[in-house]
Order: C-alpha cells, then sequence, then structure tokens
C-alpha cells in the first residue's frame, strides 16, 4: 500500500519477494518467515507473570511466590503450618488454663485503658461496618469482572462471599468450647475466646484487598491497598485490647487463624485466575 506508480510491479535486485516462503535477510523490508507474525497475538507483549496481555495488563494472576517451588512450600510453610501451630498453642493453652495466661493477663493489665478512640477502632470491627465494605468491593469486582469478559469472573467474589458467611460458623463453636471469661473490664461472661470482631476485620477487610490486588495497575497502589488493610486489622485489634473487651491472646488467635483462612483464599484465587486466560482485545 502506499506505491501508487502505474504498471506492474518489478523485481528489485537483492530483495526478497514478500510472501515467499523461505525468504529471509537482514534489512529486507519485506514480510519474511525469519520476523515475528504479524498478528495481534503475536504482537502482543506478555506481562510481569509471563502471560500474554495488553498494555496495561489485563487484570488476572498477580505475581505470586508460588511460582517457584522452594520459595513457594517455604511460604506455604509460614502462610499456614506457622499461623495454625500457633493457633492451636495458643487453644491449648486457654483450654488447659496454662501458664501463657497469666502472661496474657499481666498484659493485658498494662495495655488497658478505656478511651473513646479505642472505641471507636474497636467499632470497625463490627459487622455493620466491615461486612458493607467488603460487599461494596464484591459487588465492584463482580461488575469489572464481567464488563471485561474475564473468564469464571463471578468465582472470586463468590468464594469472598461464601468465606465471609462461614467465618460465624468457626468461631461461635471455638467460643462455646473454650468458655474464656473476659476481662475485669467487661461484665462476667464467657465466650471470649478468639476474638469475633478482629476476625470480621481481617477477613472483610483481607478479602476485600484480595478481590482488589488484580485490577490494580500500580505496585504503589496494590502496596497502599494492603497497607490500609494491615492498618484496619491492627487499629481495631488495638482497640479491643485497650478497650478491655479482649485479652491480647483473644486477638492473636484470631489473626493466625484469619491468616490460614486468607492464605486458602489466596490460593483458590490464584489457581482460578491461572486456569482462565483473559479475551485478545477486538483488533
Amino acid at each position: 500500500m502506499g506505491d501508487f506508480r502505474t504498471g506492474p510491479p518489478q523485481l528489485r535486485p537483492g530483495r526478497a519477494l514478500a510472501h515467499t516462503p523461505g525468504a529471509s535477510g537482514s534489512g529486507s523490508p519485506h514480510r519474511s518467515d525469519s520476523r515475528s507474525p504479524q498478528t495481534p497475538r503475536g504482537a502482543r507483549h506478555s506481562d510481569p507473570d509471563g502471560r500474554l496481555g495488553t498494555t496495561p495488563p489485563v487484570p488476572g494472576r498477580p505475581t505470586s511466590f508460588l511460582r517457584f517451588p522452594l520459595v513457594g512450600l517455604l511460604g506455604l510453610l509460614g502462610l499456614l503450618g506457622l499461623p495454625a501451630l500457633l493457633f492451636a498453642l495458643i487453644t491449648w493453652q486457654v483450654v488447659a488454663h496454662g501458664p501463657l495466661l497469666r502472661l496474657d493477663g499481666r498484659l493485658s493489665s498494662a495495655l488497658v485503658h478505656p478511651d473513646r478512640f479505642s472505641e471507636l477502632l474497636a467499632d470497625l470491627g463490627n459487622v455493620q461496618i466491615a461486612v458493607p465494605v467488603l460487599v461494596l468491593v464484591i459487588g465492584y469486582v463482580a461488575w469489572r469482572g464481567r464488563a471485561a469478559g474475564t473468564d469464571r469472573w463471578w468465582l472470586p467474589p463468590t468464594a469472598a462471599a461464601v468465606l465471609m458467611a462461614l467465618l460465624p460458623a468457626i468461631i461461635v463453636p471455638l467460643k462455646d468450647w473454650t468458655a474464656r471469661p473476659g476481662t475485669p473490664v467487661v461484665p462476667p461472661a464467657v465466650g471470649y475466646f478468639p476474638s469475633g470482631h478482629t476476625a470480621t476485620a481481617a477477613i472483610a477487610y483481607g478479602s476485600a484487598t484480595l478481590l482488589l490486588l488484580p485490577w490494580l495497575v500500580s505496585a504503589a497502589a496494590r502496596r497502599t491497598a494492603a497497607a490500609c488493610c494491615a492498618a484496619l486489622v491492627l487499629g481495631v485489634s488495638y482497640g479491643l485490647v485497650r478497650r478491655g473487651w479482649h485479652w491480647p491472646l483473644d486477638v492473636v488467635a484470631s489473626w493466625c487463624l484469619a491468616t490460614v483462612l486468607l492464605t486458602a483464599l489466596g490460593l483458590l484465587l490464584t489457581r482460578s485466575t491461572r486456569r482462565s486466560s483473559p479475551a485478545p482485545p477486538t483488533v
């Protein structure tokens, strides 16, 4: 195209005919087999995960340590094995009234100082606040995934919703079984272990962050989302202990439990996005 001379095209010495099978040669302006195919798929560059994508990358599986076998194994041990082991140890100490509870009581006495600020922080773990935040993120991610034509766009939002719905079925039996009394600040009662507010905050804000990460293009945005999630969970935890509504071990146990559950959710989301591939752009 672009050649408007009259008459049939003339052969030029030293030039390869376009579309001639096996034609090659450096500097040739024509199409040859030695060049990459000029198709939409061939012209697309891979994203940081090695998958074909566009610029910016189509939302999908974020870079994961699971791509490397040894690092992935160590990561799983750190995110699943250690928190589960620590949770079992704390639960055993609570049920057996072990020596760890004495240290927990002294730490609580040093930290408890009820004030309005700590109460406001603890309220961020209420179901009425944390769950609506997750619901909004679930709706947003479902809308974005469906609009982008992502394969199995419904799976991440559904998995996060199911995990949030199952959380009471995990926490309530543990509270009934351990029957741990509260701190001297709260009215006499049992069922404070593990902390339901901490678990609610961790699962709600953590699941929301996991859902949003693949849709955040820049690394700075992903770091900001993760930092906000950590700040919310730590704020709730601090408020609960400072206000005297929970022992420190109640909060730590919920951290361990939430780490295991969120790691399982992250593995599910990673596997689902690994199997799905974004639709090629329309040319």
